[in-house]
C-alpha cells in the first residue's frame, strides 16, 4: 500500500518505511506526528483518490531529525551599470519515516 500525501505545500509518494525530507515542523526527534492530508491510497485492487482529500485516511510518522539544504545561490547582475546583488538562501526542514498508512 502507498499514500500520497501534501506536507509543506508539496506532495511525496510513500512507503511504509520510507524516510522523506519535508518542510520544518516545530516538533522534537523522536516524536510521532499524522499528515493527514492524504490525496491519494494506492492499494492492491485500485486507487482511491480524494477531493481534494481521502476522508478518515492518514499517514503516521516519526521525526528523526531537522536541518538544513544546501545553500542556494542567487545573484543579480546587470552588465555596464555596476549592479550587483548577491544572496543565499538555506532552507530548514525535517526528516520524517513513515510508520504507518491507515485508511
Amino acid at each position: 500500500m502507498y499514500a500520497v500525501v501534501e506536507a509543506g505545500g508539496k506532495q511525496y509518494r510513500v512507503n511504509e518505511g520510507n524516510r522523506i525530507r519535508v518542510e520544518k515542523y516545530d516538533v522534537e526527534v523522536g516524536s510521532v506526528i499524522s499528515l493527514d492530508k492524504v490525496l491519494l491510497l494506492g492499494k492492491d485492487d485500485g486507487a482511491v483518490v480524494g477531493s481534494p482529500y481521502v476522508s478518515g485516511a492518514t499517514v503516521t510518522a516519526k521525526v528523526t531529525g531537522h536541518g538544513k539544504e544546501d545553500k542556494v545561490i542567487v545573484f543579480k547582475y546587470r552588465r555596464k551599470k555596476n549592479y550587483r546583488r548577491f544572496r543565499g538562501h538555506r532552507q530548514q526542514y525535517t526528516d520524517l519515516t513513515v510508520e504507518s498508512i491507515n485508511a
